[in-house]
């Protein structure tokens, strides 16, 4: 008996419908970017009198000065190290927290601890944004760098630990069993066995936590006020005033904040989607 496929099985009104959605979904998708990019290439006075149009004469005029006048270079640099460090340590802490609450023999207490991690899911940064900053000045680490990845790390870990926890309960325990009737200790069990079957898992963590962390803006905007110490997002917001806007400096400013994304994300969109299928929706 022939089997007819699900293509043939669907009308080609249906279809033809569907196709134009997605084609309009991924326009309204692209063409921001494509416009930010081109738009960056004109000077003030061309946004202004024709947003839309292509630039008469591309330069990177735009981009040389929103370098030099907004010390774009020092705000990357912070960007980078507010963002490894950060996804490094919950990434660490996570995987951790998720080993000793899945595979340790301590099952009412891991309940609870779970549920903890859980609420903390529900927590918003504008909910404790003021008596965090209030604490940060008692301990004295406003206006350094610790002041902005500590809250980074901490409103990271509830959603990586959520994650590695779904994926290493799926670990088989006998393998961890097996390992410890030979006398490994759970130190060498995490480092030899859990670490390297959770990659995929690893890959969504840190692409998630990468992204979040390079976005974030709140944290750096209030716990500090030296310019050496702010990151790529709120060094933009300077060429956005209510006197005076540089469009084309907002704009080339803008490219370089997104294009780091961009690429990491081009470079592993794959291995984010590997994970998503293998690790973080695993039973």
């Amino acid at each position: 008996m022939q089997t007819v496929s699900l293509a043939q099985r669907t009308s080609l009104p249906w279809r033809i419908s569907a196709y134009i959605l997605m084609f309009l979904f991924a326009v309204l998708t692209v063409f921001p970017l494509l416009w930010l990019g081109y738009s960056s290439l004109k000077p003030h006075a061309e946004i202004v009198m024709h947003p839309l149009a292509l630039p008469e004469n591309p330069s990177f005029n735009n981009f040389v000065r929103a370098w030099s006048i907004g010390g774009l270079g020092a705000a990357l640099a912070n960007s980078g190290i507010y963002t490894i460090v950060s996804t490094v340590a919950s990434l660490f802490l996570a995987l951790a927290a998720a080993f000793a609450l899945t595979k340790f023999p301590y099952k009412k207490s891991n309940s609870f601890f779970t549920g903890a991690f859980a609420m903390g899911l529900m927590l918003t940064v504008h909910a404790v944004i003021i008596p965090l900053f209030l604490v940060e000045v008692k301990l004295g680490i406003v206006n350094r760098r610790t002041g902005v990845i500590l809250p980074y790390i901490a409103f990271s870990l509830p959603m990586s630990i959520m994650i590695a926890i779904s994926y290493i309960r799926g670990i088989p325990d006998a393998i961890i069993e097996s390992a410890e009737i030979d006398g490994a200790k759970y130190r060498y069990i995490f480092w030899r066995m859990i670490v390297p079957l959770s990659t995929p898992v690893i890959a969504t963590m840190v692409i998630l936590s990468f992204l979040s962390h390079w976005n974030e803006f709140l944290f750096v905007f209030i716990f500090t006020t030296k310019t050496a110490l702010k990151s790529l997002p709120v060094a933009i917001t300077q060429f956005a005033g209510r006197t005076n806007t540089e469009y084309g400096l907002q704009y080339a400013s803008l490219v370089i904040g997104i294009l780091p994304m961009i690429i990491f994300y081009f470079f592993f969109h794959a291995q984010l989607i590997k994970g998503f299928g293998e690790g973080a929706l695993k039973e």
